[in-house]
């Protein structure tokens, strides 16, 4: 029995040191940035990106200088992003719940066709769609607006798959139940059925968050003015053949880590939860 006490102990701390080591190598891109971060221009040039933090060299002045007039634009597109991401997931996990919720737990005709032309979709590289999307912006003449950027992404073909996997695990009883009790379709939804889905709802608000806030190469081709431009969009503007703002690109790197840091936060206690239950029922 102390055998294999010792053995289970063991075999738990070469975990801990395993997913320490991976754990590591996942944070060293995200440490080297925050040292870059914190380092003067010169050395940035001379040494290029490092883990290794000089205390002599230490500055804070690219921070001073973001928070600056000199960072002004900056900010701009921080907001766009933030403005972007924010109404993009309300309206993904709004639209993309229903769709999914409809063909998970209701029978009508071309429910399978339907379900069919979503994995299609789902397996076409967002590339290949980019062309004729774009050719709809400009019919709609919406090109360089927040539209533009959301509209193609509104209903997301993997959030609606994710979502039809998890409401086909709820009991359709309560549906009957709430019919019964007077409910309409719409009530049913929003009032039993919707906060049974809250895992569900936590764990795409996160990963449609980041596709959103990470999101480069739809708005750098509908988006045309500079003050229009979302944060990976407009950090990519500072590398030019005639000079590099190394500074304000890597410190406002930096502080586009905070709004993902903050959504996962918020929602981490439904996150394994909702992708457990969204990959295995169904």
């Amino acid at each position: 029995m102390k055998e294999k006490t010792s053995q289970g102990k063991l075999f738990t701390t070469l975990l801990v040191v395993l997913f320490s080591i991976v754990a590591f190598l996942a944070l060293f891109p995200v440490i080297s940035l925050v040292v870059a971060s914190l380092s003067p221009a010169s050395d940035l040039m001379r040494f290029g990106l490092s883990a290794e933090l000089f205390l002599s060299s230490l500055e804070f002045e690219n921070f001073e200088a973001i928070f600056s007039a000199s960072g002004a634009q900056y900010w701009q597109w921080y907001v766009n992003s933030l403005i972007i991401s924010g109404v993009l997931i309300v309206l993904s996990l709004f639209f993309s719940s229903m769709v999914g919720y409809a063909l998970a737990l209701y029978d009508f005709k071309g429910k399978r066709f339907i379900f069919l032309l979503v994995l299609l979709i789902l397996m076409i590289p967002f590339e290949i769609l980019m062309l004729p999307l774009f050719q709809m912006m400009i019919a709609f003449q919406l090109v360089d607006s927040y539209l533009a950027v959301m509209l193609p992404l509104i209903v997301a073909p993997i959030a609606v798959f994710f979502f039809r996997q998890y409401a086909v695990g709820l009991p359709k009883e309560l549906m009957e139940s709430g019919r019964v009790d007077g409910c309409t379709e719409y009530g049913i939804f929003f009032k039993i059925m919707a906060p049974l889905m809250l895992p569900s709802f936590a764990a795409m608000a996160i990963l449609q968050g980041l596709t959103s806030w990470n999101n480069f190469l739809w708005p750098l081709l509908v988006l045309r003015s500079n003050d229009m431009f979302t944060l990976p969009v407009g950090l990519a503007t500072l590398l030019t053949p005639y000079g590099n703002n190394y500074q304000l690109l890597f410190t406002g790197s930096v502080l586009s880590i905070v709004p993902i840091i903050i959504l996962f936060l918020f929602f981490q206690r439904f996150f394994i939860a909702g992708l457990t239950s969204g990959g295995v029922k169904g």
